[in-house]
């Protein structure tokens, strides 16, 4: 399988060399590193000619307009040609056995659509940022996205995903929505896509925490006109999706049939498909019926380290 790294960088000219380093100084290289320039206003684009320009795993793409991080992931994947794309943001790091940790993953579970780990914090803030307390396959996740939302995934720096997933949920209009946090973007759409997700507990990526980043630790100064900003974004993400995608009417039939490709769920996201169901347009007994099947399944597969 072909792996390609896509590097989206924007003003970033004090930690964009050593991101591409980390991506460089893998045990097991990469087939492309792509960076993308946002059209970055100091010295990054200088930076990237003078010391990377001549590394022919390297591909710089240059934009001529800032438009924001959904549009730097969308340039990177249209010059990529790898099966496997590996993200990674200009500020962060890539631990040296990244690349071949995660392929070995891969190549055990070739079922795996969406991969994603746990990170090491460092800067301003030291430690190690778990989404689980163990690796667990996800199982698919596209009714309980569509419909409750769920997110599942992490930290951009954090995300490979398969090529197939991206060509269905690439390229989306909004760039001005997603000038930041476009993670989110890839979190949702490989769910709606139907991708088998897993998760690996181990921190193979180094989240830099440095006071300036686009998204983190900012929760507290956000306007309220921010989160309705947000909201309206995510809406016109999913009403996107949703005249892309058809889903099924015998919604009770779909959700419990995803509930059960979760090997081990946990009493949260038992909630989340409970709730699915019964607000779904069937009969009562029909509701019942498949609540109880759902219920059973949960008692017998249930996360352990809940118990």
């Amino acid at each position: 399988m072909k792996i390609s790294i896509i590097i989206n960088n924007y003003n970033y000219q004090e930690y964009v060399g050593e991101a591409i380093e980390s991506a460089l100084n893998q045990t097991l290289p990469a087939n492309e590193i792509i960076v993308v320039d946002d059209f970055s206003s100091d010295q990054s684009v200088q930076i990237l000619k003078n010391r990377f320009s001549s590394i022919s795993q390297i591909k710089l793409v240059l934009k001529n307009k800032n438009e924001g991080q959904l549009s730097a992931f969308q340039a990177g994947f249209s010059a990529s040609i790898g099966d496997i794309i590996f993200f990674l943001d200009a500020d962060d790091l890539f631990q040296d056995t990244y690349l071949e940790t995660a392929l070995n993953f891969y190549q055990n579970h070739p079922d795996c659509d969406f991969l994603f780990t746990s990170a090491e914090l460092f800067g301003s803030e030291a430690r190690i940022a778990t989404c689980y307390d163990r690796t667990r396959d996800l199982g698919f996740s596209r009714i309980s996205t569509a419909y409750r939302r769920t997110w599942i995934g992490h930290r951009t720096s954090t995300l490979s995903i398969k090529r197939q997933v991206l060509d269905q949920i690439l390229p989306i209009p909004y760039l001005e929505d997603w000038r930041i946090r476009a993670d989110d973007c890839l979190v949702y759409g490989a769910s709606i896509a139907n991708a088998h997700k897993y998760y690996l507990n181990e921190p193979l990526v180094k989240y830099r925490v440095h006071g300036n980043n686009g998204h983190y630790g900012k929760s507290k100064t956000r306007s309220l006109e921010y989160f309705q900003q947000y909201e309206q974004a995510v809406d016109r993400l999913f009403n996107f999706w949703m005249t892309k995608f058809n889903y099924s009417e015998n919604l009770e039939q779909l959700a419990a049939k995803e509930f059960r490709s979760i090997p081990h769920p946990t009493q949260q996201e038992f909630e989340v498909y409970f709730s699915i169901i019964r607000c779904a347009h069937a009969s009562k007994l029909r509701k019942s019926f498949v609540l109880v099947f759902l219920y059973l399944y949960f008692l017998r597969h249930r996360n352990s380290s809940e118990c």
